[in-house]
Parts: C-alpha cells; sequence; structure tokens
C-alpha cells in the first residue's frame, strides 16, 4: 500500500535544519534534517503518534495535528493544502479527458496569440498553430513533462530550463494531490524516473507548487530571444484541464518577434 502521506512528511522532515526552529546541532547527527521526536515535539503530539504517521501505520489524522506538522515543517500554503489532500479519502477514478470544442474552435481563430489545451499531467488536448510553431512540443499528443526533461531541444529552446522543470515537478504533485497512484500518472512518473536523472532528483523533494502564469523565456531559432507572458485559466467540467496563453508585452521585442513568427506559420 503506498504510503504518500509518510512519504511527504520524511521528505520535508529532511530538509529542515535544526537551527531553521531554533534547536541545538551539535555536529553528530547521523540523519538529515530533524528526527521525528524533535518535528513530534515542535508539532505538539507524541513520538509515537508521529512514526505511526510517517511509517503509513496511522492514514487518519485530523486537521488540527496536520496543520499542527505544517507549522512545524514551515510549509507554505500550498504543501499545507497537499497535506491535507495526502491525508483526504481516496477519490474516484476520472474519465479520459476532452478539450472542449468551443475551446478548440477559439483558440484556433488566435493568429498571434500561442495557446493550448492541457490535463492534469500535462498532455497536451489541443493546440493552435502558433503554439506549435513556438515549439513543436505544444501539439496534441504530446506531453511537456516528457518533453522537458528527455526532448532535447526543448532544453536548448529554454532560456530558464531549470526553473521550468522544478515548476513543472512541483506543479504535477499539486495537480495530481493524493492521485499519484492513479495508472496513466503512475505510468508518466515511472517513465521520467527512470529515464531522467533530473527529474528524479527533482521528484524526490516533494515541492508543491500550483500551477499559475509566469513569464516563459524561449531561444527561438527563427525569430530568436522570445519572453512571453503565460496565463493558465481552470475550464470548468468534469476533468481538471487548463487553457494556456501566451502573450507579448505591446510594443515591445517580444511583439515584433511573436508577429514574425505567426507570418511564417500556415494556417490549419
Amino acid at each position: 500500500m503506498d504510503n504518500l502521506l509518510g512519504d511527504f512528511l520524511r521528505a520535508r522532515r529532511e530538509r529542515v535544519s535544526p537551527a531553521d526552529v531554533g534547536l541545538p546541532d551539535n555536529g553528530r547527527r547521523r540523519v538529515r534534517g530533524l528526527r521525528r521526536e524533535e518535528l513530534a515535539l515542535l508539532a505538539g503530539i507524541s513520538s509515537d503518534y508521529y512514526i505511526r504517521l510517517e511509517q503509513g501505520r496511522d492514514q487518519n489524522p485530523s486537521a488540527q495535528v496536520l496543520d499542527a506538522l505544517a507549522r512545524a515543517l514551515g510549509l507554505d500554503e500550498a504543501s499545507r493544502r497537499h497535506l491535507h489532500q495526502l491525508a483526504a479519502p481516496p477519490r474516484p477514478g476520472q474519465a479520459e479527458p476532452q478539450a472542449p470544442a468551443s475551446i478548440v474552435e477559439l483558440i484556433s481563430t488566435w493568429a498571434t496569440n500561442p495557446a493550448y489545451v492541457q490535463d492534469r499531467l500535462t498532455n497536451v488536448l489541443a493546440a493552435n498553430p502558433i503554439a506549435a510553431a513556438v515549439s513543436p512540443n505544444y501539439a496534441v499528443g504530446r506531453n511537456l513533462l516528457r518533453a522537458i526533461f528527455l526532448d532535447p531541444a526543448e532544453r536548448e529552446l529554454r532560456r530558464d530550463w531549470d526553473q521550468m522543470a522544478a515548476d513543472g515537478v512541483a506543479g504535477l504533485r499539486a495537480a495530481l494531490g493524493p492521485d499519484i497512484a492513479d495508472p496513466a500518472a503512475a505510468e508518466l512518473i515511472a517513465g521520467l524516473t527512470a529515464s531522467s536523472g533530473q527529474f528524479r532528483e527533482l521528484w524526490a523533494q516533494h515541492d508543491v507548487k500550483p500551477r499559475t502564469g509566469h513569464l516563459v523565456r524561449f531561444r527561438h531559432p527563427a525569430v530568436g530571444n522570445l519572453d512571453l507572458h503565460s496565463d493558465k485559466l481552470d475550464i470548468p467540467g468534469p476533468a481538471p484541464l487548463q487553457l494556456v496563453v501566451f502573450h507579448a508585452t505591446p510594443g515591445t521585442r517580444d511583439a515584433e518577434a511573436l508577429a514574425s513568427l505567426a507570418d511564417l506559420t500556415p494556417a490549419r
């Protein structure tokens, strides 16, 4: 049986040094980060109870206990919510997601705004021609996390690859919550773990960061450096989907470069 809650607590406990929480460190520790007993003390729970939680022998902690552990570990709000999700009952499986036809039709009319629809695993479900011109991986059937870690061309394309990779892994944890054992998710994670040492390292950190808008910095072979704002809009429906839309700041060289790229892009 998966021990998602215990794995998360262990990984985050090992990242907190005694000095971070005002505890003495005599330099002779045999474990990374805090000891289990120290974290239990900081959270105001018994050591035995905390050990049961981390070992997966008790998977029904109260909300108060989870909040106390979150405070003791110094978790941010996204990681605190993730901790609560890991302790919640399993959710039913979800149907194969599909991009709404109206959204597909809408983005196909945008000639200068790259846009695509992704599911929670970063599978691309729809994309317009200008998005595919920015990156061939913005295409139906591609998985963006696989592209980031396994496609050398994608690493060359992205001037902010390191940050993109870290955010991508943290975003996957946030999107999945306790559904890591979902067959499609497990297949994606297992494949990337086996194929990419960098993914393995980032996944083991248990960072959680919801997918939000940010600036994406490309090194495009046709138009040079291209800085685009990326906005992520949740699409209401039975499956968690996002519409991702890029735009350049008007009047900038980036806007001119994006317009040039649009001129080079055949309509579909």
